[in-house]
C-alpha cells in the first residue's frame, strides 16, 4: 500500500516504504495523535518485547542504537520528546510521526487516523513506515529485520484498533 496523500511522511525522501491500514468502529468521538502514540507503545504482545530485547542485544554489539525501556506515562508524545528508540518527529491532530537517524539508517513511523466518509465513527488507522538508508550497512541491517517488521506492524495495528474499539 502506498503511503497516505494526507500524511505528513510525503514530503520525506525514501528507500523503503510500507504502509498498513485497517477500519473499525470507535465508540469515542474524538481521538487525538496523543492517544495513538501511547497506544503504539502499550498495545505490543508479548512476543514483539522479546523481538525488541534481541535486537537490542545484537546492535549494540554493532553500535548501533538500542532502546531503554521507558516508563510511558511519563511521556508527553510532544516534537522532541523520545522514549526508548523513537523521537517524536512530527504531530498534528490526526498524525504522529515517530522514529530516529542512526548512521546506518534513518526511520520515520506514522500513526495516522482518518475518519471514514465524514462519519464521526467510523474510522481508520494507518501506520506507515519508511527508511532511507545512510549506508550499505543500513541496507544489510534492514534485510533480515523486513520480514519481522511485516508481522510485528499489522499486529501493532491491530492491537492499537483493538484498545480503540
Amino acid at each position: 500500500m502506498k503511503i497516505p496523500e494526507k500524511s505528513l511522511l510525503n514530503t520525506q525522501h525514501f528507500d523503503y516504504s510500507d504502509s498498513f491500514e485497517k477500519e473499525f468502529v470507535s465508540k469515542q468521538t474524538h481521538i487525538n495523535s496523543s492517544e495513538l502514540g501511547k497506544l503504539f507503545f502499550s498495545s505490543g504482545s508479548p512476543w514483539i518485547k522479546k523481538l525488541f530485547s534481541l535486537r537490542n542485544k545484537i546492535v549494540k554489539i554493532f553500535g548501533l542504537k538500542a532502546s531503554e525501556h521507558q516508563e510511558t506515562k511519563e511521556f508527553n508524545y510532544e516534537p522532541g520528546d523520545q522514549i526508548g528508540l523513537f523521537k517524536v518527529l512530527e504531530k498534528n491532530d490526526h498524525e504522529i510521526i515517530i522514529g530516529e537517524d542512526d548512521k546506518h539508517l534513518n526511520f520515520r513511523v506514522s500513526l495516522m487516523l482518518d475518519n471514514e466518509n465524514n462519519q464521526q465513527h467510523n474510522r481508520k488507522l494507518t501506520i506507515t513506515t519508511i527508511v532511507t538508508y545512510n549506508n550499505w550497512w543500513g541496507k544489510l541491517y534492514f534485510f533480515p529485520v523486513k520480514p519481522f517488521h511485516k508481522m510485528i506492524v499489522p499486529s501493532m495495528l491491530n492491537g492499537i484498533v483493538k484498545n480503540l474499539s
